[in-house]
């Protein structure tokens, strides 16, 4: 398949609450190195820079980026700052919360419901904005078998405008049900794809599907590799499906993940700008049935 003329409006559009945007979005990850926070070599700034104005010019209206996301000499929203401001009145910045790691980037205590605050301020000075469109509490796995207390936390910086949307990160079915007890739920993000079946994953696509809010994977691409990118571990039905439609197998597993519904939506993430061309592409993509089905079977499996 042809990449350079595809953009991101191929795969169609969802809403994040009021905000219309791409199915094909961006993550920012890695932006700021080969791999993710300290774990690779630093990018250059000016190549991230231009990584994301170009994702601007191929139609990506929705970006994915948290303060959290830096290497010891880049920071992903300082390069979107930098890249983008002012911003257009159609770019969706979503961002994420919970997590904390200090300058040196070693990772600290999660945060406190009163630290939340302090969190999304970190985030809008960095992106120099007044308001975050979206902004997704990060469940700690190790240690809140309850989100109620940090995700009311956020509720009320959504009452006092810092906030015009939110979302949960990291989490089981009822912790969707407890949030929307609290406030409205538009967008749940979890760790989703072809390398890795969980049941409470797969259940929360399909009630976020019955109820009208987005579904956006992590690690799509990157599978096991997760931070450090994807892992290189070649799979033949993957690949087989790729050559069958001229596309990488990247392409394949990114169609896999639109086509499980209309309100998923994908954030692939590069610092490189030939693979951002080709993810964006990845939303023309259009698996056959059989061809859905012989992924489907490999998801269950888990490879």
């Amino acid at each position: 398949m042809t990449s350079q003329t595809i953009t991101a409006d191929v795969a169609g559009t969802w809403k994040l609450g009021d905000l219309p945007v791409h199915r094909i979005g961006f993550g920012a990850m890695r932006l700021t190195g080969s791999a993710a926070f300290h774990l690779g070599t630093p990018s250059d700034r000016e190549q991230s820079i231009a990584v994301v104005r170009k994702a601007i010019e191929l139609g990506v209206n929705h970006i994915d980026t948290a303060a959290f996301y830096f290497s010891s000499l880049r920071s992903a929203n300082e390069i979107i700052n930098s890249a983008l401001a002012p911003y257009a009145d159609d770019l969706v910045i979503a961002t994420k919360v919970g997590p904390f790691r200090d300058y040196s980037g070693e990772w600290g205590t999660w945060a406190r419901p009163d630290q939340l605050r302090g969190h999304v301020e970190e985030n809008l000075r960095q992106l120099g904005r007044d308001h975050l469109d979206m902004v997704y509490l990060r469940r700690s796995q190790q240690r809140w078998d309850s989100i109620a207390e940090h995700f009311g936390a956020l509720a009320e910086l959504r009452e006092a405008g810092l906030i015009r949307h939110l979302g949960i990160s990291g989490v089981e079915p009822r912790h969707l049900a407890e949030a929307q007890a609290i406030a409205p739920v538009v967008s749940v993000q979890n760790k989703y794809g072809l390398h890795e079946f969980d049941p409470d994953t797969d259940e929360l696509l399909r009630i976020c599907g019955e109820q009208g809010i987005a579904f956006v994977p992590f690690f799509a691409i990157a599978g096991k590799g997760a931070e450090r990118g994807p892992s290189g571990d070649q799979v033949d039905e993957v690949d087989a499906i790729a050559r069958a439609h001229g596309a990488t197998p990247a392409q394949v597993r990114l169609a896999w993940t639109l086509q499980q519904g209309a309100h998923v939506l994908a954030i692939p993430g590069t610092g490189n700008p030939d693979h951002l061309v080709e993810n964006v592409a990845a939303g023309a993509l259009r698996l056959t049935s059989e061809e859905m089905s012989r992924l489907d079977a490999l998801h269950r499996e888990g490879e």
